[in-house]
């Protein structure tokens, strides 16, 4: 055990500074079995760790991180190293990702039911259906961590400190919000960085961040999809042809019938993959009202804007980016999107209340609906239901 304990220590000591993340806040760490599920790359393990560096001392060795892609966990089980651990006064055991070990919920239960005093916290995909897990969905608490928002990315870059707003904040509130913020910086300056490099904390690394992503975006298909999923390594190519085929006219209405053939694979396999690229976040769906999985949807967006740049050979849209930046900043918010009127316009609803959106470039001498809220790209200030379209970056 000794080596883990080494390992933990080195990898706490050398964190390159915290990154403020919302939702170390928003967790209940009384919590005896808590998962942490995010895609890949938007800083699980990181997260992991800065929580054992805010709430632990490390000479007290009551908290320990493990990869479970250890090959030590092939020959020891997770149970008996979490005795061991108890036995040697340890209250904490952070695992990450525990989907590379065999039955991993299996074990996680018997270890929530044998060590009373003993908290774990696992990373995990997002792709892993824990509400549906026969062995954890009735005692494990679950979170998500988001890619950065817009807010997070300039707290990092920037050393801020904003605060995050609620989506009524912001529509009640958002020009004395504009204005405060835009004392401390001038947000158009950096929203075109975040859209294109921003989401995904890598962007701090020092490597080319496109060849990155796209390293990180197959993983995410050959570790994540495939093998969570049981889907074998035969329909790898097919589904890396479905989402490039998306890339190139998303955010759009799907041809099912066209990709079905382009594919090589049947109507149905196409509806299934496009729900399985959905949960690994590297797609969207969005429905008209009333509709949802397994109809087809009525359009699919990126996850992320940062995702159009290195899939999309020609350059991509403004108003591409616009919709799809608006969809996943009001999307983590934990708000429901369906498919407004026309196009670029959404209707979202949040705590009980339906609002009407329509994403714009700039706000000229076009019809002005009171009942609609326009989101606009190019302003740095709004006013009356005229919002800037980079404060709903400050949603978490």
């Amino acid at each position: 055990m000794e080596p883990f304990f080494r390992t933990h220590r080195y990898l706490v000591e050398h964190l390159d500074g915290l990154i403020p993340r919302l939702l170390m806040n928003q967790i209940d760490w009384s919590q005896r079995l808590i998962a942490i599920k995010g895609t890949r790359g938007v800083g699980k393990t990181t997260f992991l760790l800065q929580y054992a560096k805010q709430y632990f001392n490390l000479d007290r060795r009551d908290c320990l991180y493990i990869n479970m892609n250890q090959f030590y966990f092939t020959v020891r089980s997770l149970t008996s190293f979490a005795k061991e651990f108890v036995e040697r006064g340890g209250k904490t055991l952070l695992l990450d990702q525990v989907y590379k070990y065999p039955n991993w919920s299996k074990e996680l239960r018997i270890c929530y039911e044998r060590f009373p005093h003993l908290k774990i916290v696992f990373s995990g995909s997002t792709v892993m259906k824990l509400g549906r897990d026969e062995e954890l969905s009735s005692i494990v608490k679950v979170y998500n961590l988001r890619g950065f928002s817009f807010r997070e990315f300039l707290n990092t870059i920037l050393d801020k400190k904003f605060k995050h707003y609620t989506l009524e904040d912001i529509i009640e509130n958002h020009h004395r919000i504009a204005e405060d913020i835009c004392t401390q910086v001038n947000p158009l300056d950096h929203l075109w960085s975040y859209m294109h490099h921003g989401y995904y904390p890598f962007f701090l690394e020092k490597r080319n961040f496109s060849e990155n992503l796209l390293k990180t975006v197959n993983m995410m298909l050959e570790v994540d999809v495939l093998s969570i999923r049981q889907i074998e390594q035969a329909y790898l190519p097919k589904m890396r042809k479905l989402l490039y085929l998306i890339s190139q006219f998303a955010p759009g209405k799907p041809n099912i019938s066209q990709l079905s053939i382009d594919c090589e694979i049947s109507r149905a396999t196409v509806t299934n993959y496009l729900e399985y690229l959905k949960s690994a976040r590297l797609i969207n769906m969005l429905y008209s009202e009333g509709d949802e999985f397994p109809k087809k949807p009525d359009l699919v967006y990126m996850h992320n804007t940062n995702l159009m740049f290195p899939l999309k050979m020609d350059p991509v849209e403004d108003q591409a980016l616009r919709e799809t930046f608006f969809y996943n900043q009001i999307h983590h918010s934990d708000s429901k999107l369906n498919k407004g009127a026309k196009e670029g316009s959404f209707i979202v609803e949040n705590n009980g209340k339906k609002y009407k959106f329509k994403i714009e470039g700039n706000k000229g001498r076009g019809k002005n609906k009171p009942d609609t809220l326009y989101a606009v790209g190019t302003l740095e200030k709004g006013e009356k239901n005229i919002i800037p379209l980079w404060l709903f970056g400050f949603l978490y």
